[in-house]
């Protein structure tokens, strides 16, 4: 199913505005990066992404996540706070200081909904912090628009 022929679960008749184009080495798809520790939770973001027209890769930790960030220089990155080895924080915070990656919007999720926690992850240089549970449609939601309000 391509993203334009996608549609709103909440309006079945209504179709989603295509997924946004990206730009980085040419691709015509939006490549997102799932980083979290769960497998069963990278692997449902990832398929509903490749669903809703974007491609996915996955990682299974911070240092796993940092290694294809550098390598695939996705757009966009979804990464979990609370991980073993390396956190989501630890990573981000390796990511936006790296210039090949620090442009990358990322958002970070975590079952923790603490302010503190939230206010210092976005102080960190998380572009958006979500805690979960938060479905598959409102996470797509929230790349869209981090795809399409982010620099050029």
């Amino acid at each position: 199913m391509t993203a334009s022929s996608a549609r709103r679960s909440d309006d079945p008749g209504k179709a989603l505005p295509p997924a946004p184009r990206s730009w980085r080495r040419g691709r015509t798809r939006p490549l997102v990066l799932v980083v979290d520790d769960a497998l069963d939770t990278r692997e449902l973001y990832a398929m509903y992404f490749r669903h809703r027209g974007y491609d996915a890769v996955t990682a299974s930790d911070g240092d796993e996540g940092i290694d294809v960030a550098v390598a695939q220089k996705p757009d966009v990155i979804v990464m979990d706070l609370a991980m073993p080895r390396v956190s989501g924080v630890s990573a981000m915070h390796h990511l936006k200081h790296d210039p090949r990656t620090r442009r990358i919007p990322i958002i970070l999720l975590t079952a923790f909904s603490h302010h503190a926690a939230a206010q210092g992850a976005l102080d960190m240089g998380a572009d958006l912090f979500l805690t979960k549970p938060c479905l598959p449609e409102d996470l797509d939601r929230h790349v869209r628009h981090a795809l399409t309000s982010r620099p050029a």
